[in-house]
């Protein structure tokens, strides 16, 4: 009965795959193809206030109720978890993703009725995630496919700024586990501080992100030099800002790489003017990264990176004309205070990693 599920799973994905490829896809896509055992796909994606429509009187979500200013309804979350099932099922092309890092997820309660609202729910994923001390709530996660990855550790890592007692933003996730019974795969899914409040007010905020999570990259090169390190997420910075080049230390440029530093495999697409993870009036930008240790991006044992890098997946179904702005817009769940019933206002970006025998 298992492996009927997941035949039917897989045929359901393929041809929902097929259909989009031939009326929605538009832009360019990745080149899938079945990958087996011998790879497994990450995709990273900022899902947008994904809410449930209870009020937590521990945070501020009242916004996000049914008599909130939103009015934000049972309906319209489940409708929520299942757009964002699609998005992600097509993000993993062939199959399903094996590795799907979230942000702005409000608790456990939302991710589990992600994966029973969506066809996610069939491939038996398995959710990792803490609470926050974020005001609004918001959390990041990752969810994973037993078959390819197994976890062994996983931690929160609290970002406390300098002088205040309490920490009042998300954490950093920590992920430590065997992908495709090859090799250790160390992940941290992020979404740092954003620039409400103004770009010079709460740059040094993402800066010391970029710090404290360097410190939690070099203790684990210290004992393993070679390790295979994968970060993503929601800096809201560009891959070119001092938080993330310098005090993360993510190298624009994989030439000449020494061992230990990271690079950034957004670092040959955010350049574009007409492309990004996200849009402001008529400006895109990148703000949503993948980044890699040397040894993962050119891995001669265990685990590497697909030569194509890193994918931004903009998908057509996933934009719409932009009726004030030049181009296309991300087809949103909100435009201001009025429901539009969208995905997201991020794009999502993924990348394969592959078995890579000696």
């Amino acid at each position: 009965m298992q492996y009927r599920i997941i035949l039917n799973y897989t045929f359901s994905a393929a041809l929902l795959f097929f259909f989009w490829m031939i009326f929605g896809a538009g832009r360019p896509a990745t080149n899938d193809e079945y990958r087996g055992s011998d790879a497994l796909r990450v995709v990273f994606y900022n899902v947008e206030n994904l809410f449930d429509p209870f009020n937590d009187s521990l945070i501020n979500d009242l916004d996000f109720t049914p008599g909130g200013i939103r009015a934000w309804t049972y309906r319209r979350f489940v409708k929520k978890c299942q757009d964002l099932g699609k998005v992600l099922v097509a993000a993993g092309g062939w199959e399903a993703p094996e590795i799907i890092g979230l942000c702005e997820v409000e608790n456990h309660f939302v991710l589990r009725k992600l994966l029973e609202h969506s066809a996610l729910g069939r491939l038996n994923y398995r959710i990792v995630h803490y609470d926050s001390p974020d005001p609004r709530g918001i959390d990041v996660a990752l969810m994973y496919r037993p078959e390819k990855f197994t976890m062994l550790h996983s931690e929160p890592i609290a970002v406390v700024f300098p002088g205040e007692n309490m920490r009042g933003t998300r954490d950093i996730l920590y992920v430590k586990g065997i992908a495709l019974d090859a090799d250790t795969l160390h992940m941290f899914v992020n979404h740092w501080p954003s620039r409400f409040g103004g770009y010079m007010a709460t740059k040094p905020l993402r800066e010391f992100a970029g710090a404290l999570l360097r410190s939690r990259v070099d203790s684990i090169l210290i004992y393993d030099p070679q390790a295979k390190i994968l970060i993503m997420g929601d800096l809201n910075d560009p891959p070119d800002e001092y938080s993330v080049e310098h005090s993360l230390g993510a190298r624009l440029d994989s030439a000449n790489l020494r061992p230990g530093e990271l690079y950034n495999l957004m670092s040959n697409l955010f350049r574009d003017p007409t492309r990004g993870t996200q849009k402001f009036q008529e400006n895109w930008s990148t703000i949503d990264h993948l980044i890699v240790s040397k040894s993962l991006l050119k891995g001669q044992r265990g685990l590497k990176i697909h030569p194509r890098g890193a994918v931004i997946f903009d998908a057509e179904f996933l934009l719409e004309d932009d009726p004030i702005h030049t181009g296309k817009r991300l087809n949103r769940t909100y435009i201001g205070m009025q429901y539009h019933g969208g995905y997201s206002d991020h794009l999502p970006v993924k990348l394969d990693i592959l078995k890579n025998d000696p």
